[in-house]
């Protein structure tokens, strides 16, 4: 009997799977030409011989290109798995001739605490693992786990994502409730009260980003939920450099961050959390891989572990509360130093 995927592996060919790629992102058969430094008689010709291999028109032709349809996006996120995974191939036997044993590649945001502390940990335990770590946007670094060119991810779950068709193809490892956090510097008049409330903040200079992110809108709605109308931040910053460098500079400052944020700041030194409440939920973070089936190596096994003993010492602090996402792994809570 004709078995599909064996009569793929031996008609396909990488460049092939290459050229699929390509035209993801440049859909023309002259760009797609010029940059796989061919001619474009030789592309449409590679084009055919991948259509015939599948069986079915992968993408629709047109005068301004080539459009993938269904069965054609299908065949091209195979592709980039595919392809990068011979990158990681051979990234990996360079890093373990080099001398290690594994390479773990990790994305997560250019803010975290946890992500740094967790690396040292697995390290410590298993010191000949060589880890990579890729920042920025969640979506982004998602995408990219995706595609096969990272193991994992920590990162918020954004109501983009979870709207998304993303997520089902997610496995969380592991997952830690996220909330609203007020920082100070620790000479700040403030430092060391307690039973604060929101209203009590609103004549206080503050530093807060920008309108369109979640830790804006949560501040927002903290102070609407208390019948106040939300101030108007005297510095509005989304870069962590200049959140903690105007904090330490001038005590008179509150800032409004996410927990993650939160404990990078408290563990620089100099800056603490104020206490207020009520707690203001922020979309959960979570460490996730690829929901392909595969069991996990050991080193980010042992990765998701080192994220969670982490997290256990601080799960009870103000605001801890389970994440409400049915997965079979328990949700835990952070909470950083408080003055």
């Amino acid at each position: 009997m004709h078995d599909p995927a064996d009569y793929l592996v031996r008609r396909l060919r990488l460049r092939h799977l290459e050229l699929l790629a390509v035209l993801a992102d440049t859909p023309t058969l002259r760009g797609a030409a010029t940059h796989l430094h061919l001619s474009q008689p030789a592309i449409s010709k590679m084009l055919g011989e991948v259509e015939a291999c599948f069986g079915a028109p992968l993408f629709e032709r047109s005068r301004q290109g080539v459009q993938a349809n269904a069965l054609g996006a299908a065949a091209i996120g195979r592709a980039r798995i595919a392809l990068n995974e011979l990158r990681r191939a051979s990234d990996d036997i360079a890093a373990l001739r080099a001398g290690a044993t594994a390479v773990l590649r990790v994305g997560a945001p250019s803010v975290t605490a946890t992500v740094p502390a967790a690396i040292v940990r697995l390290r410590a335990r298993m010191p000949a693992t060589a880890v990579q770590l890729r920042e920025g946007p969640v979506r982004d670094l998602i995408e990219r786990l995706l595609d096969g060119e990272l193991d994992c991810v920590f990162g918020a779950i954004t109501p983009g994502l979870l709207a998304s068709d993303l997520l089902a193809r997610l496995r969380p490892e592991v997952l830690l409730a996220d909330e609203l956090c007020v920082l100070a510097s620790a000479a700040h008049p403030l430092a060391g009260r307690s039973r604060l409330r929101w209203p009590d903040l609103l004549d206080a200079p503050w530093v807060a980003p920008p309108k369109e992110t979640l830790v804006r809108q949560a501040f927002i709605t903290a102070f609407l939920d208390a019948g106040a109308l939300p101030p108007e931040p005297v510095i509005e910053a989304l870069s962590s450099v200049t959140v903690g460098t105007v904090l330490r500079l001038d005590p008179s400052l509150l800032c409004a961050v996410r927990l993650e944020h939160a404990r990078d700041e408290v563990a620089r030194g100099d800056v603490c959390r104020i206490a207020v409440s009520p707690a203001v939920a922020l979309p959960s973070f979570g460490l996730f891989t690829r929901q392909d089936g595969a069991d996990p190596p050991p080193a980010l096994r042992e990765f998701a572990r080192e994220i969670q003993r982490i997290a256990l010492p601080q799960s009870t602090g103000p605001g801890a509360a389970p994440v409400d996402i049915p997965t079979g792994t328990p949700a835990l809570a952070l909470s950083p130093r408080e003055c």
